[in-house]
Order: C-alpha cells, then sequence, then structure tokens
C-alpha cells in the first residue's frame, strides 16, 4: 500500500512548527527533510525515522521501511506535535555531525 496524499497531508500539518521540512516524493512514498537533512519519510502511512544513538531513549518500534532497506523507528503517536518536533530535532542534529 503506498502513501495516500490525505496521510502525508496530516503529517506536513503536524511537522508545520519545524519552519523547514521538506517533503520529496520517491516511487509512491515521501522522504522528509529538516534543514536539508534527510532524517526519515513516509512509507506506507507510517512516520519513520533513521535509527541514531541520541534517538533511542525515545522508545519507539522498529519498522521496516521496503524490502531490502535498514531498519527505522516508527513515531507512532502523531498527534504529540510537541514529542514528534523533538524527535526530529534529535534526529537531524544527530545526522548533521
Amino acid at each position: 500500500m503506498k502513501t495516500t496524499k490525505e496521510f502525508k497531508d496530516f503529517v506536513l500539518e503536524q511537522l508545520r512548527c519545524l519552519n523547514d521540512i521538506t517533503c520529496r516524493p520517491m516511487m509512491g512514498e515521501f522522504l522528509l527533510y529538516y534543514q536539508g537533512v534527510l532524517f526519515g519519510g513516509i512509507y506506507n502511512n507510517r512516520v519513520l525515522i533513521k535509527i541514531v544513538e541520541q534517538n533511542k531513549h525515545f522508545g519507539l518500534p522498529e519498522e521496516l521501511p521496503y524490502k531490502g532497506a535498514k531498519m527505522m523507528y516508527m513515531v507512532e503517536d502523531l498527534e504529540n506535535v510537541d514529542l514528534l518536533k523533538e524527535i526530529v530535532i534529535v534526529t537531524s542534529n544527530a545526522l548533521r555531525k
């Protein structure tokens, strides 16, 4: 199942508090960037972020975005905008180093 436009729009609305979010389509799914850093994506109506040491303390479940890919963390509570914002910032900062 590919990500729906409605789900993508919902995720971007939840991320609107971060001024520099970019969303790029990729084979029916979407890559997510914060301040130019690829931190995750939207795959099959799931928000998945890259696994880094600095975001392990959030206790997020691991999911496979697609066959042959590396495991990623799934953000389940998209309604908690403050938590979502913190996860994105922590992950992007770690990847920037």
